[in-house]
This record gives C-alpha cells, sequence and structure tokens, in this order.
C-alpha cells in the first residue's frame, strides 16, 4: 500500500471541499505558542510528527535537515540562559516605552515546554549530489524551514502547539549541543500541548503589531 492509502495509478486525491476549509483553519490556527502545559506528549506522537515533517520538500531531494531533540537538563538551562541574555539585549536597544512593552511580552516556552528541538542545514549535504543549489545555496536552509512548516501544521493538527525561538546565539547553541560544524542553526523550537488557545497571533493581540493585508506585499511585473 502506497503512502496516504494510495496505489500507484490511482491519480491525484479529490481534496474535498470540507477538508479544504479544514486546511483554512489549520493555517490560521497554526499560530506561534508560548504558553504550554508541562504534560508529556503521547508515547509515539513526536516520532510520528518527525515523520510527517520529513515528508517536506528539499532542494535536489538533498533533505538538509539535521535535528536535535534536547533531552538534557544541563543543556536546555544553557539555551534558557542564552534566551536570557539575548532578550535582555534586544529589550536595551529599544529603549524608553518599547523596552518596557518589550518586557511584557512572552516571547519563548523554553522553561515549560516538554519537549525541545533545534534544527540545523547542512551546508553541504552529500544527498542531491548539489543539485538545484550551485548558483543558490541558500536553498538548503530554505528547505529546512519548508520542514519546519510541515512539522507545525502537523503538529496543531494534532492539537500540539510549536513556538519558534529566534532569540539565541546561534554560536552558543551549536556549542551547548556540540553539533557538526558544517551544520547552520535555524530554529529551536518549544513543542508540547497549549495552556490556552488563540485564533489570532499574540503579538496582535497585545498591540505590537497587527497584521497587514497581503495587498501590501503583493507586486506584478
Amino acid at each position: 500500500m502506497a503512502p496516504g492509502g494510495f496505489e500507484p495509478g490511482d491519480g491525484p486525491p479529490a481534496f474535498s471541499q470540507d477538508f479544504q476549509r479544514e486546511f483554512e483553519t489549520l493555517l490560521k490556527w497554526r499560530r506561534d505558542v508560548r504558553r504550554f502545559r508541562t504534560d508529556p506528549l503521547p508515547e509515539g506522537m513526536l516520532d510520528r510528527l518527525l515523520h510527517l515533517a520529513d515528508l517536506a520538500p528539499s532542494v535536489g531531494n538533498s533533505q538538509p535537515w539535521r535535528i536535535v531533540l534536547v533531552d538534557s537538563p544541563e543543556r536546555r538551562e544553557q539555551v534558557v540562559a542564552s534566551f536570557e541574555a539575548e532578550n535582555e539585549t534586544a529589550a536595551m536597544r529599544y529603549g524608553g516605552d518599547k523596552a518596557l512593552k518589550y518586557r511584557q511580552l512572552k516571547l519563548a516556552g523554553l522553561k515549560e515546554a516538554p519537549v525541545h528541538l533545534a534544527i540545523f542545514s547542512d551546508d553541504d549535504p552529500g544527498q542531491g549530489h548539489g543539485l538545484g543549489r550551485m548558483t543558490m545555496p541558500e536553498t538548503l536552509a530554505y528547505s529546512t524551514v519548508s520542514m519546519i512548516h510541515t512539522f507545525w501544521l502537523a503538529a496543531r493538527a494534532e492539537g500540539v502547539g510549536v513556538g519558534w525561538v529566534s532569540i539565541l546565539d546561534p554560536e552558543t547553541v551549536c556549542r551547548v549541543l556540540q553539533v557538526d560544524a558544517g551544520w547552520r542553526f535555524v530554529a529551536y523550537l518549544c513543542v508540547g500541548f497549549p495552556e490556552e488557545d488563540h485564533l489570532d497571533p499574540e503579538l496582535e493581540r497585545v498591540g505590537w503589531q497587527a497584521r497587514s493585508p497581503l495587498e501590501q506585499r503583493l507586486f506584478r511585473r
């Protein structure tokens, strides 16, 4: 049986209008989660979600993503320390009322989330033999981001929240996790069941930044 229950020759699947509406809901519901319950994920769920994420497209079929499951309490504490240092530096750059508002933002769930995933992109994977990235090597990192988004949607479809922590020093994370020198740090993900759910982005909800219409970012030439 082929993946998804389809056999070769069946043709492309027909997705119902109900599925299409549910997919739109999933995209809206995907929001970055920063408030987590500490409950562990059910046995086997993370493995299933990662296998779904591994179906993501990649340049030259290179699959450059490298996923580190951070279980060590000591390493987690060092990542938290990096976040706190970089977060304070960011707040000081704003200054004034903006700095005060910044410090009130909930920007990570590092201490509560039961699962920590550090995502890296291999800058020179043997897989793919260089196809499609000779002129744009950055497509390897783009492919890794595609995998992250696939994981995010798969997780939210099962009620699991994901938060992307970007306020970290990449060199510190690479050193703490002792990864290959050829791996580029892309994302640090907090994963777990949300403490609360919202359809609107938190940054919009607290008045930091509202979403803007697509028309402002759509151009024709």
